[in-house]
């Protein structure tokens, strides 16, 4: 039985997990190729209008793979950490995908609970059905998945660079290098390194959070949050590059709390959708990292400490 994955959404930080559940069930795979014009294309023409970015690009690579697979994996992942959940677009993709493409294969759309090991055994039995009958051996591919997950590592930790910003956002804009045209390389090549929240240590970011008025119970709010607050008030970086998907509701929540914790600290928020020009964000990054430099040689000039000294040009 060949087993289709989208390279899409949260594919690129549980990719071993999945990948290697289904291959210990002697699934062979068959995975999208990165996200490039013809998969963008391909996802509006099928989705709704009203979905984000990254929601239209899973539709995508859903549409290149449904030809090459006897069964398509539809991750419905409800939630990562307890007491928490992730955005709600992954509660109902399943649906969405299934009502938007036309002759897709057999679907696998368990919910997907990473908060217990009651969860993933559920979700691993019930899956694994799928393919085998075999209960010990999807016991022994769920404990081998979890296995090779916990040794991936991923993220960003630029070291070398007179500057660093902390580069935000939900993982698959930051790691889909098409959707976000590649804002790592060219803050890299104008001499800015970038930190991702993997590179957080939890205890500085959970204090952070406790100081708010209310706990987030979007996980991705409170670790976007945590990292950002973190890592500006420890100094570790000079900037805030954040990348938002259009019309995203999570989003619109945490940038106002940054915005209420960091103040007048550089930050530069991306917005991106279908028809985000490359020339534009170029443009933006570019003037931000200048201001950043200049930033910097006024603040050292004048004072030891790094204070903002009233000199100081407005980045505005």
């Amino acid at each position: 039985m060949k087993v289709g994955i989208p390279r899409g959404l949260l594919y690129d930080q549980y990719h071993p997990f999945f990948t290697r559940f289904f291959t210990e069930l002697g699934a062979e795979l068959a995975v999208s190729p990165p996200t490039n014009r013809a998969i963008l294309d391909a996802g509006i023409q099928c989705c709704v209008d009203e979905a984000c970015l990254p929601v239209k690009v899973f539709h995508g690579h859903v549409s290149c793979l449904k030809a090459q697979c006897d069964l398509l994996f539809i991750p419905r992942i409800m939630r990562l950490y307890r007491g928490e959940y992730i955005c709600p677009k992954f509660c109902g993709l399943p649906e969405m995908v299934l009502n938007s493409i036309y002759g897709l294969p057999e679907t696998i759309t368990e919910p997907f609970y990473a908060d217990s090991m009651a969860g993933l055994r559920k979700w691993a039995l019930r899956t694994g059905s799928r393919i085998t009958r075999d209960r010990r051996r999807i016991k022994a591919a769920l404990e081998a998945a979890i296995a090779e997950q916990l040794r991936f590592k991923t993220g960003y930790d630029d070291q070398g660079y007179p500057i660093r910003v902390a580069l935000a956002g939900h993982p698959y804009n930051l790691y889909d290098t098409f959707i976000n045209m590649n804002v790592r390389k060219k803050l890299n090549q104008l001499g800015i390194g970038v930190v991702t929240e993997e590179s957080a240590d939890e205890e500085e970011m959970a204090p952070e959070v406790a100081a708010l008025f209310k706990k987030p119970f979007w996980t991705f709010a409170r670790k976007t949050y945590g990292f950002i607050a973190a890592s500006v008030a420890r100094g570790r970086v000079q900037g805030v590059v954040y990348i938002s998907s259009f019309a995203c509701g999570i989003d619109s929540v945490i940038l106002e709390l940054v915005r209420d914790r960091i103040g007048d600290f550089p930050m530069l928020v991306l917005k991106i959708d279908e028809h985000t020009g490359e020339a534009g964000v170029d443009t933006r990054i570019e003037a931000f990292a200048d201001m950043l430099e200049r930033s910097g040689r006024v603040e050292d000039h004048h004072s030891p400490h790094g204070q903002c000294l009233s000199c100081c040009e407005s980045p505005v």
